[in-house]
């Protein structure tokens, strides 16, 4: 057969693979790879092969090559059917044994591919090794050894920044904390063209700043983007109402403790893309905290109808049931969750959350510990943690796990109240102030309801300390924010009748007391208060006698 003849099979396998007629590759290319015996053309086969989920296969045919462990490619896709297979540590043991030092620097490793082509050769093309990488942290990951998968997962993307794969692993999964974060995309070695990818990347990592980060990036963005080729800038403007890069703004809404914001956001993206999974989860959690059920119930039945071995379809459910208070049901959908994916953060929170809320510590613990051994990188389950030793009054344990939490992501608000709220219980009051103010400093301004309690607390901590104006002052800030406070009410009271002011005293005790008629406190103190006002009202020099 012609070489003409030869070379026009090979375009009618390529033109199968592209239409997805993966029978017929398979067959042109079977036929190509017995007439010319040619490496590339076994690879090809192999390529349909595996196109068509014929794993076993493939491996057989690029195993039996007598090249599968000089080149990459066949090693690479040999690894690749084994994966598939679930086969993991003979996929390691294709891979090849290399190592890396402390840094995620991969070194040993021994590029024996004469026939592949190198990065430099083809444009764009994402480096191989990167790819093995990536691939042998998938491997670890499956087999449980998260520390190793972690450092390979950083390999692959320090290998070649393109190879998104790897970073949304090590982010989506929480293997690494804040700090590790900003120190691996600043040891990227991008290039000169891809200035708006480094910005995009930094958009993704967690987003607990002060200020709004995800509109000064978007700013870099544009900047980068004009600096290397100002003729891209209607590029920029597209990527400007990107999905992804949206969605990255309402997660840092909902950080934020904006939910409306972030759930108007995730709604309208919705609307344009209603099966972006990043921004459903997004949405979801939004709804949740606004208590949006019928939301919740929407979106739980169309998950679970298109998505039903997604572990996000069954935490929707979970969720649904979550916020109406059906914890029993929630748990259970939780549970199914972690079941379907292991790796799926958010549903061994709620599984925790779940036991929680009805004071089942224990059960709670159990989740949230498991869900801090797996991801390392995020603080919320060792925060759990503490917040549930706060619970039992073991208020030296809650300290040890919230400054853990703190350790791992320190510019989180939230970590910040708690250690304050622990030590108010361990009548530290000078050192709750100062973690009270710490927290109000990281909130973004204007200040939401949210933070409300955190405001009331700061004022009880200045009341303690018998700072009685500065307490006025911050009990007065928090009826700005919400007026439907009974502690917010109890403390101005409470603090005016110290201040020997019972008029205004009376007042609060009355408007506390319009919120819930039957609190004892606030019945016992008006009655105090009343009295102590008749006797102020008395003068001492009359003599009734």
């Amino acid at each position: 057969m012609r070489e003409e003849e030869i070379e026009k099979l090979r375009g009618v396998v390529r033109d199968c693979v592209s239409k997805h007629l993966y029978s017929s590759a398979i067959f042109f290319a079977d036929k190509v790879a017995a007439i010319t015996n040619d490496p590339a053309d076994v690879y090809m086969q192999a390529q349909a092969l595996f196109l068509g989920r014929h794993f076993r296969r493939a491996f057989h045919l690029l195993n039996a090559s007598k090249i599968v462990f000089r080149d990459l490619r066949f090693r690479y896709l040999a690894a690749k059917c084994l994966e598939e297979l679930k086969e993991w540590d003979q996929c390691l043991l294709m891979l090849g044994d290399e190592k890396f030092d402390e840094h995620g620097n991969v070194y040993d490793a021994k590029d024996n591919s004469a026939m592949y082509l190198d990065k430099d050769g083809e444009d764009r093309e994402i480096n191989i090794s990167s790819a093995i990488f990536f691939l042998r942290g998938k491997a670890y990951e499956a087999l449980e050894n998260r520390a190793q998968a972690r450092q390979w997962y950083k390999a692959a993307i320090k290998a070649d920044p393109l190879c998104y794969e790897a970073l949304e692993c090590l982010i989506e999964n929480h293997m690494l904390t804040c700090e590790e974060e900003t120190s691996l995309l600043s040891s990227l070695q991008f290039g000169a063209e891809d200035g708006w990818l480094s910005s995009f990347y930094s958009c993704l990592i967690k987003k607990y700043d002060k200020e709004n980060v995800v509109e000064a990036k978007f700013k870099e963005l544009e900047k980068e983007s004009s600096k290397s080729n100002p003729s891209s800038q209607s590029l920029m403007c597209t990527l400007k109402d990107n999905t992804d890069l949206l969605a990255c703004k309402a997660e840092y809404y909902h950080q934020c403790g904006e939910y409306q914001k972030c759930f108007e956001l995730t709604s309208t993206l919705l609307e344009k893309d209603p099966f972006h999974l990043k921004c459903t989860l997004v949405h979801l959690a939004a709804a949740m905290e606004l208590g949006h059920s019928n939301e919740l119930y929407l979106m739980a039945c169309n998950l679970v109808k298109d998505y039903p071995q997604k572990a996000l379809s069954w935490f929707a459910v979970g969720c649904y049931y979550y916020c109406i208070k059906k914890y029993d049901q929630s748990r259970r959908y939780f549970s199914k969750a972690t079941s379907l994916d292991g790796t799926f953060p958010p549903a061994w929170i709620g599984f925790g959350n779940a036991y929680a809320v009805r004071e089942e510590g224990d059960q709670a613990m159990s989740a949230y510990r498991t869900a801090a051994r797996l991801f390392p990188g995020c603080h919320l389950p060792t925060l759990y943690i503490g917040m549930e030793y706060m619970r039992t009054h073991s208020f030296k344990l809650a300290e040890q796990f919230i400054m853990q939490a703190k350790a791992i992501c320190p510019s989180d608000p939230l970590v910040y109240n708690e250690l304050g709220v622990v030590a108010y219980h361990m009548k530290e009051y000078n050192k709750a102030v100062w973690w009270f103010e710490k927290t109000l400093a990281l909130i973004p301004a204007p200040i939401s309801e949210m933070w409300e309690p955190t405001v009331v607390n700061l004022a009880h901590a200045y009341r303690k300390l018998k700072m009685y104006h500065e307490a006025i002052s911050f009990y007065e800030k928090a009826l700005t924010l919400s007026t439907k406070s009974l502690s917010t009410y109890a403390g101005l009271a409470y603090t005016y009748h110290l201040q020997d002011n019972f008029t205004a005293a009376i007042t609060y005790y009355h408007k506390a007391l319009w919120l819930k008629p039957d609190d004892p406190f606030c019945t016992e103190m008006l009655n105090v208060a009343l009295v102590d006002e008749c006797r102020q009202g008395i003068d001492p020099k009359i003599d009734f006698c």
